[in-house]
């Protein structure tokens, strides 16, 4: 590391001011910045000095969501095989082939979202922030692995350019990246995000796993068997809540293992880096919804049969509660608002996810919705906090 500490340094002059490379500055100093903690601090004005600063908030979430991808890479060839009638092939040949189709999206992302966000900065004369470090990775966790390069690409681009960089770059944003880069690609391209063979990688990675899809197999996900069935019940269908815990069934990558969820669940509120406010009350949200839908089950909503607590193993709801509602950034600051803002957005996704059987998913729309309410919901405690004190004040005098 000294090696390349003294390689950077004598680089450095190049590319300042009056250096040949002047023009390139932002990204030196991104690069530097991502190697080695800086060792400058404030001179002046009021400051407050802490061990934790943005890389190494970005470093815990990353950490974070390692049990997340490693899992994703072997469910990812877990459902391949079950597709191609070889369920029995070793774990290591099926974690070799999801990470042979996960590598491919993961550097789409960080390519052409790192790629946007140096321009910008070098244009206005920036540092590069480390905030697409975790959109970077959060992006091919979220989206169909049968999702077309082409189209992440576009969508990442979309997201970065227009939910990020047009509201100021990293802590300006109002609205998810990551969650914006999925809703994008709905919107934009439905039948590829949808349907029974958008959650299961079908065909080899890079030739390797190649094989013939087995006859009558179906790739649909427990959420999209449960939103058209016509039955009077859910007995017909093949649900079961604990592989859903453990991760085995079809679905986007980074979204169906509760466990390994939770683990990274862990990390961030051990460390701090997640407010358990937010996370508990997305889940409490969604448990009171999933009994109020259970209570007034009808086989019109066929999602609404469906047991509360199964409610929150399946789809994106876990995921979105533990990474997505718990984003500093875009979500609601006051402790009250908290509270609040995440109890709706575990309503909100049940309740999208019940009586809309055409997207049986609801978590992304419930985030992105109390994304935009979440400045409004900090404003009225806000206020409601001062009335209070004078009230308080006024009999007091």
């Amino acid at each position: 590391m000294k090696a390349l500490r003294k390689l950077l340094d004598k680089w450095k002059p190049a590319f300042h001011e009056g250096g040949k490379l002047a023009k390139l500055q932002s990204v030196y100093e991104g690069f530097e910045t991502f190697l080695f903690t800086p060792n400058t601090t404030s001179k002046s004005g009021s400051h407050i000095h802490d061990n934790n600063d943005m890389k190494r908030t970005m470093s815990t979430v990353i950490v974070a969501l390692i049990p997340c991808l490693l899992f994703a890479m072997y469910n990812t060839g877990l459902q391949h095989y079950i597709a191609i009638g070889q369920p029995y092939t070793g774990w290591l040949t099926m974690f070799i082939f999801g990470l042979l189709a996960l590598l491919p999206v993961i550097v789409v992302s960080y390519v052409v979202g790192l790629g946007i966000e140096f321009i910008s900065a070098q244009i206005h004369h920036k540092e590069i922030q480390e905030g697409f470090l975790v959109t970077g990775i959060l992006i091919p966790l979220i989206v169909p692995i049968n999702t077309p390069l082409w189209m992440t690409a576009v969508a990442t681009a979309f997201a970065v350019i227009f939910a990020k960089e047009v509201f100021g770059g990293t802590g300006m944003n109002i609205f998810n990246v990551a969650l914006i880069t999925r809703a994008f690609l709905f919107f934009s391209y439905p039948a590829e995000m949808s349907g029974d063979d958008a959650f299961v990688k079908l065909d080899s990675a890079f030739g390797f796993g190649a094989g013939t899809v087995a006859d009558g197999f179906s790739g649909a996900t427990p959420l999209g068997q449960i939103a058209t069935n016509v039955g009077p019940n859910l007995d017909g269908l093949n649900l079961d809540t604990w592989h859903a815990f453990l991760g085995t069934i079809p679905g986007s990558p980074g979204e169906t293992s509760m466990i390994a969820i939770l683990l990274g669940a862990a990390l961030l509120l051990i460390t701090g880096i997640a407010s358990w406010r937010v996370m508990t009350s997305v889940f409490a949200g969604g448990i009171v919804m999933g009994f109020i839908a259970n209570a007034f089950a009808t086989h019109t909503y066929p999602a609404s049969m469906l047991d509360p607590f199964a409610q929150l193993c399946y789809g994106g709801f876990a995921f979105a509660a533990v990474f997505m509602a718990t984003d500093p950034v875009t979500g609601a600051r006051t402790h009250i608002g908290q509270y609040i803002y995440g109890f709706l957005i575990g309503v909100i996704a049940i309740l999208i996810r019940v009586y809309n059987d055409g997207y049986p998913e609801g978590a992304m729309l419930a985030v992105l919705l109390m994304n935009a309410f979440a400045p409004l919901i900090d404003h009225c405690v806000v206020n409601a906090n001062i009335k209070r004190r004078m009230r308080r004040l006024k009999t007091n005098g």
